[in-house]
Protein backbone atom coordinates (compact mmCIF):
# COMPACT_ATOMS: atom_id res chain seq x y z
CA UNK A 1 0.00 0.00 0.00
CA UNK A 2 1.58 3.55 -0.73
CA UNK A 3 1.77 6.25 1.92
CA UNK A 4 -0.56 8.54 1.93
CA UNK A 5 0.82 11.85 0.81
CA UNK A 6 -0.35 14.79 3.10
CA UNK A 7 0.01 18.51 3.42
CA UNK A 8 -1.84 19.66 6.86
CA UNK A 9 -2.20 23.42 7.80
CA UNK A 10 -2.21 24.08 11.70
CA UNK A 11 -3.87 27.71 12.08
CA UNK A 12 -3.20 27.99 15.55
CA UNK A 13 -4.52 30.41 17.44
CA UNK A 14 -5.08 33.19 14.21
CA UNK A 15 -7.88 33.42 12.12
CA UNK A 16 -11.59 34.94 13.72
CA UNK A 17 -14.85 33.39 12.00
CA UNK A 18 -15.05 35.77 9.07
CA UNK A 19 -11.13 35.49 7.98
CA UNK A 20 -11.37 31.65 8.48
CA UNK A 21 -14.71 31.28 6.09
CA UNK A 22 -12.58 33.21 3.45
CA UNK A 23 -9.31 31.60 4.34
CA UNK A 24 -11.25 27.81 3.46
CA UNK A 25 -13.12 29.14 0.80
CA UNK A 26 -9.75 30.44 -0.55
CA UNK A 27 -8.40 26.92 -0.67
CA UNK A 28 -11.64 24.54 -0.96
CA UNK A 29 -11.70 26.80 -4.87
CA UNK A 30 -8.09 26.21 -5.60
CA UNK A 31 -7.54 22.68 -3.94
CA UNK A 32 -8.02 19.88 -7.17
CA UNK A 33 -5.23 17.59 -6.30
CA UNK A 34 -5.84 13.86 -6.25
CA UNK A 35 -2.88 12.13 -5.09
CA UNK A 36 -2.73 14.66 -2.01
CA UNK A 37 -4.53 14.50 1.40
CA UNK A 38 -5.14 18.02 2.57
CA UNK A 39 -6.33 18.96 6.15
CA UNK A 40 -7.13 22.39 7.06
CA UNK A 41 -7.17 22.73 11.51
CA UNK A 42 -8.68 25.94 12.36
CA UNK A 43 -9.69 27.05 16.00
CA UNK A 44 -12.52 25.66 17.70
CA UNK A 45 -14.84 28.35 16.50
CA UNK A 46 -14.58 27.72 12.97
CA UNK A 47 -14.72 24.10 12.59
CA UNK A 48 -18.14 23.96 11.14
CA UNK A 49 -17.33 27.42 9.55
CA UNK A 50 -14.53 25.28 7.31
CA UNK A 51 -16.21 22.53 7.47
CA UNK A 52 -19.21 23.66 5.38
CA UNK A 53 -16.92 25.22 3.25
CA UNK A 54 -14.86 22.02 2.20
CA UNK A 55 -17.36 19.21 2.27
CA UNK A 56 -17.92 18.92 -1.14
CA UNK A 57 -13.91 19.23 -2.21
CA UNK A 58 -12.37 15.67 -2.50
CA UNK A 59 -9.43 14.99 -0.67
CA UNK A 60 -9.86 18.07 1.46
CA UNK A 61 -10.63 17.24 5.15
CA UNK A 62 -11.01 19.06 8.53
CA UNK A 63 -8.82 18.61 11.90
CA UNK A 64 -9.07 19.65 15.20
CA UNK A 65 -6.38 21.42 17.04
CA UNK A 66 -6.38 19.76 20.46
CA UNK A 67 -9.05 17.41 22.20
CA UNK A 68 -9.37 16.33 25.89
CA UNK A 69 -8.41 12.67 26.63
CA UNK A 70 -12.01 12.37 28.19
CA UNK A 71 -15.69 12.57 26.77
CA UNK A 72 -17.56 14.40 28.34
CA UNK A 73 -17.42 15.82 31.54
CA UNK A 74 -16.52 18.75 34.10
CA UNK A 75 -13.62 20.36 31.91
CA UNK A 76 -14.33 23.89 31.66
CA UNK A 77 -12.21 25.48 28.33
CA UNK A 78 -12.01 21.95 26.89
CA UNK A 79 -13.29 20.04 23.85
CA UNK A 80 -14.35 16.44 23.66
CA UNK A 81 -13.43 14.17 20.56
CA UNK A 82 -17.28 13.23 20.10
CA UNK A 83 -17.78 17.12 20.19
CA UNK A 84 -15.19 17.36 17.11
CA UNK A 85 -16.40 13.83 15.77
CA UNK A 86 -19.91 15.78 15.48
CA UNK A 87 -18.88 18.95 13.53
CA UNK A 88 -17.43 16.64 10.63
CA UNK A 89 -13.94 16.14 11.39
CA UNK A 90 -11.83 13.26 10.53
CA UNK A 91 -8.48 14.29 12.34
CA UNK A 92 -6.95 15.72 15.58
CA UNK A 93 -3.37 17.00 16.24
CA UNK A 94 -2.29 15.82 19.18
CA UNK A 95 1.04 16.66 21.33
CA UNK A 96 1.95 19.59 19.28
CA UNK A 97 4.93 21.18 20.88
CA UNK A 98 3.42 24.08 21.67
CA UNK A 99 0.93 21.83 23.45
CA UNK A 100 3.92 20.36 25.12
CA UNK A 101 6.01 23.41 25.99
CA UNK A 102 3.01 26.13 26.73
CA UNK A 103 0.30 23.37 28.53
CA UNK A 104 2.64 21.19 30.39
CA UNK A 105 1.23 18.05 28.38
CA UNK A 106 3.06 14.46 29.31
CA UNK A 107 3.42 11.88 27.46
CA UNK A 108 1.24 9.99 29.60
CA UNK A 109 -1.77 12.81 29.14
CA UNK A 110 -1.34 12.56 25.50
CA UNK A 111 -1.60 8.58 25.75
CA UNK A 112 -4.62 8.71 26.82
CA UNK A 113 -5.63 11.59 24.11
CA UNK A 114 -4.95 9.44 21.20
CA UNK A 115 -7.30 6.52 23.05
CA UNK A 116 -10.20 9.04 23.06
CA UNK A 117 -9.63 10.13 19.38
CA UNK A 118 -9.44 6.79 18.06
CA UNK A 119 -12.51 5.46 20.12
CA UNK A 120 -14.28 8.46 19.06
CA UNK A 121 -13.24 7.54 15.43
CA UNK A 122 -10.54 10.04 14.85
CA UNK A 123 -7.32 9.60 13.29
CA UNK A 124 -4.88 11.44 15.15
CA UNK A 125 -2.20 13.58 14.19
CA UNK A 126 0.73 12.67 16.69
CA UNK A 127 3.65 15.44 16.99
CA UNK A 128 7.05 14.65 18.33
CA UNK A 129 10.25 16.57 18.43
CA UNK A 130 13.25 17.38 20.24
CA UNK A 131 14.16 21.20 21.79
CA UNK A 132 17.12 22.48 21.08
CA UNK A 133 19.27 21.26 24.14
CA UNK A 134 18.49 17.72 23.59
CA UNK A 135 19.58 17.90 19.55
CA UNK A 136 22.93 19.78 20.54
CA UNK A 137 23.82 16.50 23.16
CA UNK A 138 23.30 14.21 20.42
CA UNK A 139 20.73 12.21 22.11
CA UNK A 140 17.52 13.61 19.88
CA UNK A 141 16.56 9.71 18.43
CA UNK A 142 15.98 8.46 22.09
CA UNK A 143 14.54 11.46 22.96
CA UNK A 144 11.85 11.31 20.24
CA UNK A 145 11.65 7.05 20.85
CA UNK A 146 10.22 7.91 24.47
CA UNK A 147 7.53 10.06 23.08
CA UNK A 148 6.65 7.21 20.62
CA UNK A 149 6.86 4.34 23.19
CA UNK A 150 5.03 6.71 26.08
CA UNK A 151 2.66 7.75 23.57
CA UNK A 152 1.61 5.51 21.10
CA UNK A 153 3.68 2.17 21.55
CA UNK A 154 0.64 1.20 23.63
CA UNK A 155 -1.40 0.78 20.53
CA UNK A 156 -2.72 -2.61 18.62
CA UNK A 157 -1.55 -2.44 15.35
CA UNK A 158 -4.57 -2.00 14.14
CA UNK A 159 -5.38 1.08 15.85
CA UNK A 160 -1.79 2.42 15.15
CA UNK A 161 -1.90 1.89 11.52
CA UNK A 162 -4.46 4.68 12.24
CA UNK A 163 -2.35 7.08 12.85
CA UNK A 164 0.02 9.84 11.42
CA UNK A 165 3.38 11.10 12.48
CA UNK A 166 4.14 14.77 12.41
CA UNK A 167 7.94 15.25 13.44
CA UNK A 168 9.14 18.93 14.69
CA UNK A 169 12.46 19.81 15.36
CA UNK A 170 11.46 22.68 18.09
CA UNK A 171 14.77 24.05 17.72
CA UNK A 172 14.50 24.83 14.14
CA UNK A 173 11.50 26.51 14.67
CA UNK A 174 11.23 30.32 15.05
CA UNK A 175 15.26 29.93 16.32
CA UNK A 176 17.09 30.79 13.15
CA UNK A 177 18.72 27.53 13.00
CA UNK A 178 17.62 25.85 10.08
CA UNK A 179 17.61 22.42 9.62
CA UNK A 180 18.43 20.78 6.21
CA UNK A 181 16.34 18.48 4.12
CA UNK A 182 18.96 15.76 5.04
CA UNK A 183 18.19 16.38 8.60
CA UNK A 184 14.77 15.69 8.42
CA UNK A 185 15.07 12.99 6.27
CA UNK A 186 17.62 11.50 8.84
CA UNK A 187 14.80 11.95 11.74
CA UNK A 188 11.98 10.62 9.75
CA UNK A 189 13.91 7.50 8.90
CA UNK A 190 14.77 6.53 12.76
CA UNK A 191 10.84 7.07 13.50
CA UNK A 192 10.13 5.04 10.50
CA UNK A 193 12.95 2.04 12.25
CA UNK A 194 11.52 2.43 15.51
CA UNK A 195 7.99 1.47 14.57
CA UNK A 196 9.21 -1.27 12.50
CA UNK A 197 11.02 -2.57 15.02
CA UNK A 198 7.17 -2.37 17.72
CA UNK A 199 4.91 -3.21 14.72
CA UNK A 200 6.50 -4.51 12.03
CA UNK A 201 8.10 -3.77 8.94
CA UNK A 202 4.42 -3.51 6.54
CA UNK A 203 2.73 -1.22 9.28
CA UNK A 204 5.84 1.04 9.49
CA UNK A 205 6.29 1.14 5.19
CA UNK A 206 2.99 2.37 5.29
CA UNK A 207 3.27 4.73 8.11
CA UNK A 208 2.63 8.48 6.97
CA UNK A 209 5.41 10.88 8.94
CA UNK A 210 4.94 14.61 8.11
CA UNK A 211 7.67 17.07 9.11
CA UNK A 212 6.86 20.08 10.58
CA UNK A 213 9.63 22.15 9.93
CA UNK A 214 8.85 25.37 8.69
CA UNK A 215 7.83 24.01 5.63
CA UNK A 216 7.78 26.79 2.75
CA UNK A 217 6.62 27.46 -0.56
CA UNK A 218 10.08 27.81 -1.56
CA UNK A 219 11.67 24.18 0.19
CA UNK A 220 8.76 22.35 0.14
CA UNK A 221 9.66 20.26 -2.64
CA UNK A 222 13.09 19.51 -1.42
CA UNK A 223 11.60 18.55 1.80
CA UNK A 224 9.11 16.11 0.39
CA UNK A 225 11.48 14.77 -2.44
CA UNK A 226 13.24 12.96 0.79
CA UNK A 227 11.97 9.13 0.61
CA UNK A 228 10.63 9.15 4.60
CA UNK A 229 9.35 12.30 4.02
CA UNK A 230 5.94 12.03 4.03
CA UNK A 231 4.13 15.63 3.48
CA UNK A 232 4.51 18.28 5.95
CA UNK A 233 2.34 20.20 8.73
CA UNK A 234 2.42 23.56 7.72
CA UNK A 235 1.85 26.53 10.17
CA UNK A 236 2.30 30.31 9.21
CA UNK A 237 1.99 29.60 5.50
CA UNK A 238 -0.87 27.27 6.17
CA UNK A 239 -2.44 31.03 6.90
CA UNK A 240 -1.94 31.98 3.40
CA UNK A 241 -4.02 30.35 0.59
CA UNK A 242 -1.98 30.44 -2.08
CA UNK A 243 1.33 29.58 0.11
CA UNK A 244 -0.68 26.70 1.13
CA UNK A 245 -1.51 25.18 -2.23
CA UNK A 246 1.89 25.94 -3.74
CA UNK A 247 3.02 23.95 -1.35
CA UNK A 248 0.42 20.98 -1.80
CA UNK A 249 1.60 21.41 -5.73
CA UNK A 250 5.12 21.19 -5.06
CA UNK A 251 3.80 17.32 -3.30
CA UNK A 252 1.74 16.64 -6.20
Amino acid sequence: MARKKIVAGNWKMNTDYDEAKLLSSKIANGFYYSDVVGILAPPFISLMNVKNNIRDVRGLFLAAQNAHYEDSGAFTGEISAPMIKSVGAHYVILGHSERRGYFKESNDTLAMKVDAALRNELLPIFCCGEPLEIREKGIHEAFVKVQLEEGLFHLSADDFSKVVIAYEPIWAIGTGVTASPEQAQDMHRAIRKMVEKHYGVDIADDLSILYGGSVKPSNAKEIFAQPDVDGGLIGGAALDADSFLAIVAAFA
